[in-house]
């Protein structure tokens, strides 16, 4: 088949103009002959030295771990489209019937995403006060340790002794966006710190408190490895902390019973300040009782309250939604 032979030298920006032409072959493996490169192309180009010549086949990388995943056929429609990569950590949520599949589906994972060390599943729903769950080793290393990069800042933390969802880093970006700089910060709820290491690059002072020792730990680390001074780490009760703290911003990233601290977020805000809430909500009605729980707490304190935005932030559940809702207190 047809070639194009070019020295080492030029090799690069010679693949380049082929890739942007349409013309080089990537079915076939690039050659390399002592000083000079072979690239297979489709068709004849003017200026180039064309040569005659037989190329390997290339092997096609698969674009999904269920293109090599050795289940039987009437299970692979149950296999998940996606799963959580945490650092270099794979967690996948797998139904029951394809558990006794979990190696090969791990082994799977491993080969496809060469990044990861090491895959999970998740063995139960977030449980107890500290929002972590049971983790079953499917493939690769038997560690739970990683450090995870997101929005420009490393997170250490181990996966099984504390809560941590990737799937919000966007989120976490959209909050940054919108803080000024020289905020007072209250996260109320700061696990390893993604909210609160990031938005220490423009807080003055960022409270984040937890009750889980082991998010406290890991946030402290994170603080170190990030090389930012401005985050105070509270172990504890936030019920115990609200009211001590006059924020400008407030951070309630507890979707599940968020509702139940708006009092402690709303004590802890400054006149005019913004809180972020988090909920889940049916499809059917994502918002209006978030805002009527928003509004009666509010008013039980003598507080006016002002809706700034209401926002899906991601699916959780079938016709289930992480919601998000801004609101400034007067």
């Amino acid at each position: 088949m047809l070639g194009i032979k070019v020295p080492k030298k030029e090799a690069e920006n010679v693949r380049k103009k082929l890739i942007e032409l349409g013309l080089l072959d990537t079915n076939f493996k690039v050659k390399h002959e002592g000083e000079f490169v072979i690239f297979p192309i489709k068709e004849k180009v003017e200026g180039f030295d064309i040569v005659e010549e037989t190329f390997e086949r290339a092997k096609k990388r698969p674009h999904s771990y269920r293109e090599v995943v050795d289940v039987p056929s009437q299970l692979k429609p149950l296999l998940p489209s996606s799963f959580d990569i945490i650092g270099d950590i794979a967690i996948v949520e797998l139904p029951e019937e394809l558990m006794p599949y979990g190696e090969n589906i791990g082994r799977a994972i491993l080969k496809v995403h060469k990044h990861v060390k090491a895959v999970f599943a998740k063995g139960s729903k977030v449980l107890g006060e500290y929002r972590v769950r049971e983790l079953v080793h499917l493939a690769g290393e038997k560690r739970t340790e990683t450090t995870h990069r997101e929005n420009g800042i490393r997170l250490k933390l181990d996966v099984a002794k504390v809560y941590f969802s990737p799937r919000l880093a966007t989120e976490r970006m959209r909050i940054f966006k919108e803080t000024k700089e020289g905020e007072v910060i209250f996260d109320m709820f700061a696990g390893i710190g993604p909210y609160s290491i990031l938005l220490a690059k423009k807080a003055k002072i960022v409270f984040a408190c937890d009750i889980n020792p082991w998010a406290i730990r890991y946030l402290e680390e994170n603080k170190r490895l990030n090389k930012v001074e401005n985050v105070l780490p509270i172990l504890g009760d936030v019920r115990k902390v609200a009211g001590r703290i006059k924020a400008d911003r407030v951070i309630m990233n507890l979707p599940k019973f968020a509702h139940e601290f708006l009092k402690e977020a709303i004590i802890s805000v400054k006149k005019g300040g913004v809180v972020h809430y988090y909920g889940f909500s049916h499809e059917e009605n994502l918002f209006d009782e978030h805002v009527e729980k928003i509004k009666l707490v509010a008013e039980e304190l003598g507080k006016n309250v002002k809706i700034l935005e209401k926002r899906k932030v991601r699916p959780y559940a079938p016709y289930q939604f992480n919601i998000a809702i801004d609101f400034a207190v007067f």
